[in-house]
This record gives structure tokens, sequence and C-alpha cells, in this order.
């Protein structure tokens, strides 16, 4: 009798501890799951051509949004296994990069995040990746991560046979980091265009006064000077207004326009921006008060000639001249 008892304790005691472990890892698994969520966000890289003086291998500009801890972005030679054509491949938002050149190795590179920052490695290609003229590793060997920053160039193989051919060229790739701000409405490019639509007075108004010595006297305006003659950018003129709000003389900027035709960058910021893109976007209506600031100026001028042209010159403007600081949303 007393066997059975103690045997009988032993069973009945055991479920009672067993019970207790069991939920620790349901726990555990959902406090790692909401802390993983929140502290993991994206980041994003955009990859444009490097223009230079000499004639470079074009391909279309590829963004990507990486978070820490991804699949690492693959840099790879362009195969036409699929059908699809190149620009299509680099469109799928996949983490395969192809490029249209037989310097380039098939496993040529990776690219990836890590806290926030960008890193790149050679993949053992055999002709080498250079970041800012310097390669990384011999040929045929793994490189160790080097970090990437804004306006780094990265150039994937060497000219073979003096680069004649598109299929011979290297691939100059510039990074572009950290420009969320430039996608969306900001404080800067705002402002830039409210600045153009004030040269939009009727120039027939303007004084007999204002021509003096031969030459004529424009008003002055809150734009910046063209950085490349260092002279107004002001009304009657042919002006060149950039993706990135920068506004420069026509004149002064055809030269560039005409080396790389289509592509663009920006010679104050380095912003790479394609000229053939399509422009049909729907414009949201501005405010009636938006639109009153803006005319209110005119209106001023008008009230001064009429009290006898005390007030005739403009208030004293900040002129920032050839600046290129410009300053992001925050």
């Amino acid at each position: 009798i007393l066997r059975r008892r103690r045997s009988a304790g032993t069973v009945n005691n055991q479920p009672a501890q067993s019970t207790m472990p069991a939920a620790q890892p349901l726990i555990r698994a959902t406090t790692f799951s909401i802390n993983n969520n929140n502290s993991n966000p994206t980041h994003r890289i955009r990859l444009v051509p490097h223009l230079d003086s000499r004639r470079t291998l074009r391909f279309e500009p590829i963004t990507r949004d990486l978070k820490d801890n991804d699949t690492p972005l693959r840099i790879g030679r362009f195969t036409d296994r699929s059908g699809i054509g190149l620009a299509a491949v680099n469109a799928l938002n996949t983490n395969k990069l192809a490029f249209k050149s037989k310097v380039v190795s098939r496993a040529h590179a990776e690219i990836w995040a890590d806290n926030g920052k960008f890193y790149i490695k050679d993949t053992k290609s055999s002709s080498g990746t250079f970041l800012n003229h310097l390669r990384l590793s011999p040929a045929g060997s793994e490189s160790k991560p080097h970090q990437l920053k804004d306006g780094d160039i990265v150039q994937l193989g060497v000219d073979y046979q003096g680069g004649t051919e598109d299929i011979y060229k290297s691939v100059k790739i510039r990074i572009e980091a950290g420009r969320e701000w430039q996608a969306a409405p900001n404080a800067f490019n705002t402002n830039a265009l409210s600045q153009l639509r004030s040269l939009s007075a009727d120039p027939h108004t303007q004084p007999q006064s204002a021509i003096a010595h031969g030459k004529k006297r424009m008003p002055k305006t809150n734009i910046p000077d063209c950085c490349i003659c260092l002279f107004a950018v002001t009304i009657r003129q042919a002006l060149f207004i950039a993706p990135c709000s920068h506004a420069f003389h026509y004149k002064c900027i055809r030269p560039l326009l005409e080396a790389h035709t289509s592509a663009f960058s920006c010679p104050l910021c380095r912003t790479f921006a394609d000229l053939d893109e399509d422009v049909e976007v729907e414009a949201e209506p501005e405010p009636e008060a938006d639109i009153e600031a803006i005319s209110s100026p005119e209106e001023d001028d008008d009230e001064d000639e009429g009290r006898g042209g005390e007030n005739n010159l403009a208030p004293p403007m900040v002129r920032d001249g050839a600046e290129t600081e410009v300053e992001g949303d925050a």
C-alpha cells in the first residue's frame, strides 16, 4: 500500500512541474518580433551614371530601398535569358543589378546596408572594382567591405580595346544616398518656384529710367546668381531650371546639355536627372493666400510710383551668389 501511494504521488507532481516553463518561449517570441519591426527602417540608395569628360556607358538610374541585414544587392553582367531587356530587369525591384558590358563579371560586387550605412565589396571579379579610383582587391580575390558615401564614384571593370564600343566600356557609377528629401516638396524647391513666378511680370511696364549708360538695369530678385557666369538671374533672359530647382542661364548651361544629351548632372548639388523623363503629372492647386503673396510686390510698386517714386528701389536682399549648400526638411 505504501509503495502504491508513493508512486501515485510522484505521478501527480510531474504535470505541475512541466506546465510552468511552457509559456516562456511564447513571451520571448512576441517581444522579439515587436522590437524588430520598430527598429529596422529602410534606407534608399540610388545608382546613377557618372558623367565625366569622355564617353561612358549609359544606363538607367537604379533606386533600391534596403533594410539592415537584408539580402545584398548583387551586381553582375547582363545576360538576355529572360528576354525582357536590361531596363526591365533593373526595374523589377529585385536584389540583382545588371550592366550590359563584357568587362563586368557575372558575379562582380555586392552592396548592402548595415546600421544605416551602405557597404560594398568585390566578389572575386576578374576586371576589378574601384572605389574613388582605388581598386578594392586583386583579380579573382574577394575584398573586405568598404563604406559607401553620398557622391562616391564606383567603377566596375576597366575599358577593353580603348572602350570604342559600349560593350567594352567600364561602368562608372555615382552613389546618391540620403537624398530622399529632394524627391518630395520641400522649403527649397517650393520657394524657388515662387521666385520664378515673381519674374513673370510684363517687361514692357518697366520705367524708362531703368536704362542708364547704354546698359539695362533689371530689378533685383531673390533668385541666386548663375553659378557659371556669376551674373544675376532676372527677367528677359533664357533660363534653364533643373529638376533640383537650381536655375542657370541657358547660354551658360548649354555646353553641358549638349555634351550629354538627355543625361544631366547639376553643377551645384551633383544630382543626376533624366531630361527625357515623363512630365505628365497633375499639379496640385495652390492656396489663394500664396497667389496673393506672390502678386503683392507688383501692387506695392504701383503704389510707390503713384506717390512720386519715393521708394522705387527694391529692399535689400540677401544674395547667396554661387552658394552650394541647401537646407533640407527638418
